[in-house]
């Protein structure tokens, strides 16, 4: 099975209710998470037991949550305050149909299972179609409504043993190689640097004239481009494996990216907002669902030893020229290395 959460906006006639009730669900889970505190262990309360403004099915998994955070602290030795508005839903007490989602709110004193208009993409509905349905997390993120949920699909993995290496760079977004040679290369590069720049510099004009609604505006905006960008390579390169029949994709661990990965000073600064984790976790989830295993190596030394004798040099700019006669592309070498390389302990 392949988890993932599809994100799902909706439109409230009354969000303040929707607040109201996102507050009082953060607010029960911490008043039982510090009575657990005090108490030394969880308390053994129904809904009945509680006094919250909440529907019964709503305030049943509140209770759940308080006993997960109570466990996470006694692990931790710490209880951790829970601010942010949130609001759960399980799967039994939600409807998500053409263009609407349905869950239970309170309204006027009683629980009433409410409709609300909704954008379900056609992504979604074919996920949901072959999906068990988990959670649904309802979320305010700058005025805008969601309904975050945790799907489960069942995938059936590739037998053969195919490799794909993906080696993630500035100059080039993405470049795969395949165990039979088959080499490609993903995105621009260019493009994502002017993107990049141009919001960078709309940014510093607005930050002089103190118009901090206004960065925030073009920061979701600017991630929303980005994203759709991460959206399209990812789709590509697990379209690749899948015509090549590719059954592991090798990509480097995360860890520590900002250090491994190729860089001059002029794009440090594009380095430290680049969603190189973003890229990753899209080619991972879409490789899944496609029965594509996904494995992270260490990406130290991946774009310096030469592929064919094994030597290290260092690449000059974007061309691999080694003493035994090996030239290439150097992104292409890390791809490579990184398809040859061992699978790093942990995960990214």
């Amino acid at each position: 099975m392949q988890t993932l959460t599809i994100k799902i906006q909706f439109f409230p006639d009354h969000p303040e209710l929707l607040r109201q009730l996102s507050r009082e669900y953060i607010h029960t889970v911490n008043v039982l998470t510090e009575q657990a505190e005090k108490e030394g262990s969880f308390p053994k309360v129904t809904t009945k037991d509680v006094d919250a403004h909440l529907p019964s099915a709503v305030l049943n998994q509140a209770i759940r949550d308080a006993k997960s955070v109570s466990k996470k602290m006694k692990k931790e030795g710490k209880r951790p305050i829970l601010k942010k508005p949130v609001y759960f839903v399980n799967n039994q007490n939600y409807t998500i149909g053409e263009q609407m989602i349905a869950f239970p709110i309170m309204l006027d004193g009683k629980t009433r299972k409410t409709r609300f208009r909704a954008m379900v993409t056609e992504r979604d509905k074919n996920l949901i179609q072959h999906a068990k349905l988990g959670l649904m997390r309802i979320v305010e993120k700058t005025g805008k409504w969601y309904a975050q949920v945790s799907l489960s699909i069942p995938v059936t993995k590739k037998k053969n043993e195919k490799v794909m290496g993906v080696d993630l760079g500035l100059k080039v977004p993405a470049v795969a190689v395949t165990s039979n040679g088959k080499t490609r290369f993903f995105g621009n590069g260019r493009q994502n640097k002017y993107i990049r720049r141009k919001y960078q510099q709309r940014r510093r004009k607005l930050g002089k004239l103190k118009k901090l609604s206004a960065i925030r505006k073009m920061n979701n905006k600017e991630q929303r481009i980005m994203k759709d960008i991460n959206h399209k390579i990812s789709r590509q390169i697990v379209n690749m494996a899948i015509k090549e029949d590719v059954s592991v994709i090798k990509l480097e661990k995360l860890t520590n990216i900002r250090q491994t990965a190729r860089t001059s000073r002029k794009n440090e600064k594009h380095l430290h907002t680049w969603s190189f984790y973003q890229l990753s976790k899209f080619i991972e989830y879409k490789a899944k669902l496609a029965g594509i295993s996904v494995v992270y190596v260490d990406p130290k030394y991946t774009s310096q030893h030469c592929p064919q004798c094994g030597t290290k040099n260092k690449a000059r700019d974007r061309k691999y020229v080694c003493r035994c006669g090996y030239v290439a592309h150097r992104d292409r070498v890390g791809a490579w290395n990184i398809m040859k390389a061992p699978v790093a302990d942990g995960v990214a």
